[in-house]
């Protein structure tokens, strides 16, 4: 007896298929799995922050991506290389191109200290990246790992793009020779303030304080501890035009626009399918996926480390 007529309509037609039909849907596809690690990263920023380190699920991750779990570990071998990666994607950019600036800057130390001021709030300190360092703060005792990888990739980096702005001011004759340590934790100081009171301080007060405003008086208590001769006496011209920082800013967004292009196009030089593996620290590539291990029973008297909440 023969099959119904509707499933041997059925399969000629897929065996009658062209070399170009479905095209489209396999280019969706393919597009699609291009940017599911940024999908991964985006997802997993938005989690890390609202629900903190340990209460964020690599199971969570994957359903915000829209993905399933085993997908995760194609790109990520566990929470803590997810974690590295948020950091390394969304913090270490910006410091570089600090650090860039710092090299290439024309105007006065003062004036490039208000830059530097003002990029860090417009790119780190006003966006959703602000609550990497809560977490950091709340979280460090139980998971000592991503404190210490923190503290190298972001904090030791941060001391020394500072120290080298103070080194230039003294140089030029502009700024007092006082000691890098702990100089640039004065000035950073603040700047961990005001995005703690953004995330968590302000919540119950009576009174908020302005970001501008708080920046703007940073500043100028920095210029009068640390300006000498003639830079002490003579104010900050009023700023002309945007800030470098928001060209800055403008040139990563069309930098990450066109990447996102590459990836689409199936370009052979992207270089962010597999993240993990093109930026870990040691230069090492990262070992291949593994089973994520079942949690380990707390045991009292140890401190837990993050495949205890993974």
């Amino acid at each position: 007896m023969n099959p119904p007529q509707v499933r041997r309509l059925d399969a000629t037609a897929g065996a009658n298929t062209g070399p170009n039909d479905g095209a489209p849907e396999a280019r969706r596809w393919s597009r699609r799995k291009s940017a599911r690690p940024q999908e991964l990263v985006a997802a997993a920023l938005e989690l890390f922050v609202e629900r903190g380190y340990a209460a964020t699920r690599l199971e969570d991750v994957a359903a915000a991506a829209g993905v399933s779990k085993g997908t995760v570990y194609l790109y990520f071998a566990n929470k803590k290389e997810l974690f590295k990666t948020v950091v390394r994607e969304n913090l270490v950019p910006a410091l570089v191109r600090g650090t860039d600036l710092v090299d290439t800057y024309e105007g006065s130390t003062p004036e490039l200290l208000r830059e530097l001021l003002r990029g860090w709030w417009g790119l780190i300190g006003a966006t959703p990246v602000a609550g990497l360092t809560k977490l950091i703060m709340a979280e460090s005792a139980n998971f000592p790992d991503i404190a210490r990888f923190y503290h190298e990739e972001v904090m030791v980096p941060g001391d020394e793009l500072f120290a080298r702005v103070l080194a230039r001011g003294v140089a030029r004759g502009e700024f007092r020779a006082l000691p890098a340590n702990p100089t640039t934790t004065l000035i950073c100081a603040p700047l961990v303030f005001l995005m703690l009171w953004q995330r968590a301080f302000r919540i119950g007060s009576d009174v908020d304080i302005d970001p501008e405003a708080f920046l703007d008086n940073l500043l100028q208590v920095l210029l009068f501890g640390l300006t000498a001769g003639a830079a002490r006496d003579t104010p900050l011209p009023p700023q002309a035009g945007p800030y470098v920082w928001e060209q800055i800013r403008d040139e990563m967004q069309e930098q990450a626009r066109l990447q996102g292009d590459a990836r689409v196009d199936g370009s052979p030089h992207d270089t962010v399918r597999h993240p993990v593996r093109a930026v870990r620290a040691n230069g090492r590539p990262t070992p291949a996926a593994t089973p994520e291990p079942k949690p380990k029973r707390r045991r009292t008297g140890r401190a837990p480390d993050d495949e205890d909440f993974a």
